[in-house]
Protein backbone atom coordinates (compact mmCIF):
# COMPACT_ATOMS: atom_id res chain seq x y z
CA UNK A 1 0.00 0.00 0.00
CA UNK A 2 2.95 1.93 -0.62
CA UNK A 3 2.30 3.50 -3.87
CA UNK A 4 -0.22 6.69 -4.40
CA UNK A 5 -2.78 4.60 -6.82
CA UNK A 6 -2.99 2.12 -3.47
CA UNK A 7 -3.45 4.35 -0.86
CA UNK A 8 -6.08 6.03 -2.60
CA UNK A 9 -8.22 2.93 -2.25
CA UNK A 10 -7.71 3.16 1.80
CA UNK A 11 -10.94 1.82 3.20
CA UNK A 12 -12.32 1.75 6.82
CA UNK A 13 -15.08 1.07 8.54
CA UNK A 14 -17.68 0.27 11.88
CA UNK A 15 -18.42 -3.18 12.91
CA UNK A 16 -21.86 -2.96 15.39
CA UNK A 17 -25.32 -4.43 15.13
CA UNK A 18 -27.76 -1.80 14.15
CA UNK A 19 -25.69 0.62 13.35
CA UNK A 20 -27.13 2.49 10.79
CA UNK A 21 -27.31 5.83 13.41
CA UNK A 22 -23.46 5.78 14.26
CA UNK A 23 -21.16 8.81 15.01
CA UNK A 24 -18.07 7.37 13.12
CA UNK A 25 -19.38 7.14 9.66
CA UNK A 26 -20.21 10.60 9.95
CA UNK A 27 -17.60 11.69 11.42
CA UNK A 28 -14.88 10.39 9.26
CA UNK A 29 -16.64 11.36 6.38
CA UNK A 30 -16.48 14.72 7.50
CA UNK A 31 -13.24 14.31 8.41
CA UNK A 32 -11.88 13.07 4.94
CA UNK A 33 -14.16 15.44 2.74
CA UNK A 34 -12.39 18.28 5.32
CA UNK A 35 -8.89 17.25 4.51
CA UNK A 36 -9.39 15.99 0.99
CA UNK A 37 -8.25 12.23 1.87
CA UNK A 38 -9.62 10.11 -0.79
CA UNK A 39 -10.44 7.34 1.87
CA UNK A 40 -13.64 5.65 2.39
CA UNK A 41 -15.60 5.17 5.89
CA UNK A 42 -18.24 2.33 5.80
CA UNK A 43 -20.47 0.69 8.06
CA UNK A 44 -20.43 -2.98 8.91
CA UNK A 45 -23.60 -4.55 10.25
CA UNK A 46 -23.14 -7.33 11.50
CA UNK A 47 -25.76 -9.98 12.93
CA UNK A 48 -22.71 -11.57 14.78
CA UNK A 49 -19.45 -11.47 15.08
CA UNK A 50 -18.68 -14.22 13.21
CA UNK A 51 -19.48 -12.54 10.31
CA UNK A 52 -16.58 -10.34 10.11
CA UNK A 53 -14.13 -13.28 9.24
CA UNK A 54 -16.26 -12.84 5.52
CA UNK A 55 -16.08 -9.28 5.61
CA UNK A 56 -12.73 -9.05 5.81
CA UNK A 57 -11.85 -11.26 3.24
CA UNK A 58 -13.75 -9.38 1.20
CA UNK A 59 -13.09 -6.19 1.38
CA UNK A 60 -9.62 -4.94 -0.38
CA UNK A 61 -7.54 -2.06 1.45
CA UNK A 62 -8.98 -1.95 4.70
CA UNK A 63 -6.70 -0.13 6.94
CA UNK A 64 -8.84 0.19 10.16
CA UNK A 65 -11.72 -0.41 11.51
CA UNK A 66 -14.06 0.74 15.15
CA UNK A 67 -15.86 -1.73 16.46
CA UNK A 68 -19.16 -0.61 18.63
CA UNK A 69 -21.92 -2.46 20.56
CA UNK A 70 -22.36 -5.25 21.15
CA UNK A 71 -18.94 -6.56 19.58
CA UNK A 72 -16.25 -4.39 21.88
CA UNK A 73 -15.57 -7.80 23.82
CA UNK A 74 -16.61 -10.74 20.88
CA UNK A 75 -14.57 -9.31 18.79
CA UNK A 76 -11.26 -9.96 20.90
CA UNK A 77 -10.74 -13.66 20.28
CA UNK A 78 -10.76 -12.84 16.18
CA UNK A 79 -7.47 -10.99 16.91
CA UNK A 80 -3.61 -11.63 16.65
CA UNK A 81 -2.55 -9.12 19.33
CA UNK A 82 -4.14 -6.60 22.10
CA UNK A 83 -2.51 -3.43 22.51
CA UNK A 84 -1.44 -3.96 26.48
CA UNK A 85 -4.32 -1.12 27.10
CA UNK A 86 -7.02 -2.79 25.64
CA UNK A 87 -5.95 -6.31 27.52
CA UNK A 88 -6.04 -5.11 30.73
CA UNK A 89 -9.62 -3.62 30.03
CA UNK A 90 -11.31 -6.50 28.46
CA UNK A 91 -12.65 -4.80 25.19
CA UNK A 92 -11.29 -3.34 21.67
CA UNK A 93 -13.18 -0.49 20.08
CA UNK A 94 -10.02 -0.13 17.38
CA UNK A 95 -8.44 -2.05 14.74
CA UNK A 96 -5.37 -1.43 12.78
CA UNK A 97 -4.60 -3.73 9.94
CA UNK A 98 -0.76 -4.05 9.70
CA UNK A 99 1.04 -4.34 6.03
CA UNK A 100 1.27 -8.36 7.00
CA UNK A 101 -1.74 -8.40 7.68
CA UNK A 102 -2.54 -9.39 11.14
CA UNK A 103 -4.84 -7.67 13.22
CA UNK A 104 -4.34 -5.94 16.58
CA UNK A 105 -6.86 -4.74 18.99
CA UNK A 106 -6.87 -1.55 21.11
CA UNK A 107 -9.21 0.65 23.10
CA UNK A 108 -9.10 4.15 22.57
CA UNK A 109 -12.58 4.44 24.43
CA UNK A 110 -10.93 4.80 27.93
CA UNK A 111 -8.97 7.68 26.37
CA UNK A 112 -11.90 9.48 24.99
CA UNK A 113 -13.48 9.46 28.55
CA UNK A 114 -11.18 10.07 30.73
CA UNK A 115 -9.97 13.35 28.45
CA UNK A 116 -13.50 14.42 28.09
CA UNK A 117 -13.99 14.25 32.02
CA UNK A 118 -11.11 15.31 33.75
CA UNK A 119 -11.62 19.37 33.29
CA UNK A 120 -14.71 18.79 35.40
CA UNK A 121 -13.36 17.54 38.21
CA UNK A 122 -13.47 18.63 41.60
CA UNK A 123 -11.60 17.88 45.22
CA UNK A 124 -15.18 16.42 46.04
CA UNK A 125 -15.75 14.26 43.17
CA UNK A 126 -14.15 10.78 44.57
CA UNK A 127 -16.64 7.98 43.93
CA UNK A 128 -18.43 6.93 40.89
CA UNK A 129 -21.33 4.75 40.03
CA UNK A 130 -20.91 3.40 36.83
CA UNK A 131 -24.21 1.95 35.31
CA UNK A 132 -24.16 -1.06 33.03
CA UNK A 133 -21.48 -3.95 32.63
CA UNK A 134 -21.26 -3.75 28.96
CA UNK A 135 -17.85 -3.26 27.08
CA UNK A 136 -17.97 0.17 27.11
CA UNK A 137 -17.86 0.11 31.70
CA UNK A 138 -14.97 -1.94 31.32
CA UNK A 139 -12.95 1.51 29.45
CA UNK A 140 -14.82 3.38 31.27
CA UNK A 141 -13.48 1.97 34.83
CA UNK A 142 -10.33 1.88 33.64
CA UNK A 143 -10.17 5.41 33.00
CA UNK A 144 -11.68 5.70 36.64
CA UNK A 145 -8.71 3.93 37.73
CA UNK A 146 -6.07 6.23 36.33
CA UNK A 147 -7.92 9.17 37.57
CA UNK A 148 -7.83 7.71 41.59
CA UNK A 149 -11.46 7.59 41.53
CA UNK A 150 -13.11 4.89 43.44
CA UNK A 151 -16.14 3.01 41.62
CA UNK A 152 -18.50 0.83 41.74
CA UNK A 153 -20.94 -0.75 39.15
CA UNK A 154 -24.44 -0.70 39.48
CA UNK A 155 -26.48 -3.79 36.99
CA UNK A 156 -29.89 -5.36 36.40
CA UNK A 157 -28.76 -8.50 38.28
CA UNK A 158 -26.31 -9.86 39.83
CA UNK A 159 -22.89 -10.56 38.75
CA UNK A 160 -18.91 -10.88 39.62
CA UNK A 161 -18.10 -7.58 40.25
CA UNK A 162 -21.32 -5.86 40.42
CA UNK A 163 -21.69 -4.01 44.46
CA UNK A 164 -25.50 -2.75 43.88
CA UNK A 165 -28.85 -3.70 42.05
CA UNK A 166 -30.87 -0.45 40.66
CA UNK A 167 -32.97 -1.59 43.61
CA UNK A 168 -30.75 -1.36 45.94
CA UNK A 169 -30.11 3.26 45.05
CA UNK A 170 -31.13 5.05 47.74
CA UNK A 171 -30.62 8.54 48.33
CA UNK A 172 -27.98 7.99 50.51
CA UNK A 173 -26.07 6.14 47.84
CA UNK A 174 -26.59 9.03 45.04
CA UNK A 175 -25.56 11.72 47.55
CA UNK A 176 -21.79 9.38 48.52
CA UNK A 177 -21.29 9.04 44.94
CA UNK A 178 -21.06 12.77 43.11
CA UNK A 179 -20.28 11.10 39.62
CA UNK A 180 -22.79 8.89 38.13
CA UNK A 181 -21.82 8.15 34.45
CA UNK A 182 -24.79 5.79 32.03
CA UNK A 183 -22.92 3.54 30.12
CA UNK A 184 -26.35 1.52 29.08
CA UNK A 185 -28.19 2.04 25.96
CA UNK A 186 -31.12 3.72 27.89
CA UNK A 187 -32.57 7.04 26.35
CA UNK A 188 -31.26 6.06 23.49
CA UNK A 189 -33.05 7.72 20.50
CA UNK A 190 -36.49 7.11 19.68
CA UNK A 191 -36.89 5.67 22.96
CA UNK A 192 -35.98 9.55 24.26
CA UNK A 193 -38.43 9.02 27.56
CA UNK A 194 -36.74 6.40 29.24
CA UNK A 195 -33.95 6.54 31.84
CA UNK A 196 -32.35 4.49 34.01
CA UNK A 197 -33.96 4.08 37.05
CA UNK A 198 -32.56 5.84 40.06
CA UNK A 199 -32.98 8.24 43.23
CA UNK A 200 -32.69 11.66 41.12
CA UNK A 201 -34.14 13.25 43.85
CA UNK A 202 -30.81 12.92 45.53
CA UNK A 203 -28.24 14.92 42.89
CA UNK A 204 -27.08 18.06 43.87
CA UNK A 205 -24.60 20.65 41.85
CA UNK A 206 -22.07 18.70 43.21
CA UNK A 207 -22.54 16.45 40.81
CA UNK A 208 -21.52 14.92 37.41
CA UNK A 209 -24.01 13.26 35.19
CA UNK A 210 -22.07 11.78 32.43
CA UNK A 211 -23.85 9.76 29.90
CA UNK A 212 -22.30 8.18 26.99
CA UNK A 213 -25.74 8.67 24.55
CA UNK A 214 -25.04 11.48 22.24
CA UNK A 215 -28.07 11.00 20.53
CA UNK A 216 -30.70 13.07 22.04
CA UNK A 217 -28.02 15.24 22.31
CA UNK A 218 -29.59 15.82 26.10
CA UNK A 219 -31.28 12.79 27.18
CA UNK A 220 -33.61 12.17 29.72
CA UNK A 221 -31.06 11.28 32.39
CA UNK A 222 -28.90 14.06 31.62
CA UNK A 223 -32.17 16.39 32.20
CA UNK A 224 -32.52 15.29 35.72
CA UNK A 225 -29.09 16.03 36.63
CA UNK A 226 -29.26 19.46 34.85
CA UNK A 227 -32.89 20.37 36.73
CA UNK A 228 -31.02 20.14 39.64
CA UNK A 229 -27.85 21.50 39.04
CA UNK A 230 -25.15 19.15 38.35
CA UNK A 231 -22.54 19.22 35.67
CA UNK A 232 -23.86 16.91 32.66
CA UNK A 233 -21.63 15.87 29.86
CA UNK A 234 -23.06 13.92 26.67
CA UNK A 235 -20.98 11.29 24.75
CA UNK A 236 -19.95 13.91 22.07
CA UNK A 237 -16.59 14.99 23.15
CA UNK A 238 -15.44 11.24 24.42
CA UNK A 239 -16.54 10.05 20.46
CA UNK A 240 -14.43 12.89 18.91
CA UNK A 241 -11.48 11.91 20.91
CA UNK A 242 -11.87 8.07 20.68
CA UNK A 243 -11.94 8.90 16.74
CA UNK A 244 -8.81 10.99 16.69
CA UNK A 245 -6.93 8.27 18.40
CA UNK A 246 -8.11 5.77 16.59
CA UNK A 247 -6.97 7.42 13.58
CA UNK A 248 -3.62 7.86 15.17
CA UNK A 249 -3.52 4.74 15.92
CA UNK A 250 -4.19 3.60 12.41
CA UNK A 251 -1.27 5.71 10.98
CA UNK A 252 1.42 5.18 13.79
CA UNK A 253 2.46 1.87 13.91
CA UNK A 254 4.65 2.57 16.75
CA UNK A 255 1.78 4.35 19.09
CA UNK A 256 1.01 2.91 22.46
CA UNK A 257 -1.35 4.38 24.51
Amino acid sequence: MDNAQDKSKLKFGLVGRDISYSFSRGYFADKFDRENLPYSYVNFDLQSIGELKVIIKNTSNLKGLNVTIPYKEQVMPLLDKLNKEAEKIGAVNTIRFTKSGKLIGYNTDFYGFKNSLEPHLKSHHKKALILGTGGASKAIAYALKKLNIQFDFVSRSHKKGVTFLYSDLTENTISDYTIIINCTPIGTFPKVNDCPDIPYSALTENHIMYDLIYNPEQTKFLKHGFQRGATTINGLEMLRLQAEKSWEIWFNNKLNI
